[in-house]
């Protein structure tokens, strides 16, 4: 079975990269890119709540070789619309 190696990019230039050095085992490049699909909604599940109105956040499929094979983004953007300040 191959593996895959998910890293996570959530668009903050200092701390905003993380490395996947395990891997995961997954069936097939279907099976890896649906697995990248359903990561990005449980990063921002968390993160979208710290850290405010405007993110993004990137996952970069590598394959055993390092070639990264898929990328997949889900991007958030709030707006208040009262005219108060936050």
């Amino acid at each position: 079975m191959p593996r895959y190696f998910f890293d996570v990019h959530n668009g903050n230039r200092h701390h905003g990269f993380e490395r996947d050095e395990e891997g995961t085992d997954c069936f097939d490049f279907e099976a890896a890119r649906i697995q990248a699909m359903a990561t990005l909604p449980e990063i921002g599940r968390w993160e979208i709540p710290r850290d405010g109105d405007q993110q993004a956040f990137t996952v970069l499929v590598r394959n055993a070789t390092g070639s990264i094979v898929y990328t997949a983004t889900l991007t958030f953007a709030g707006l208040r619309l009262d005219g108060e300040a936050s």
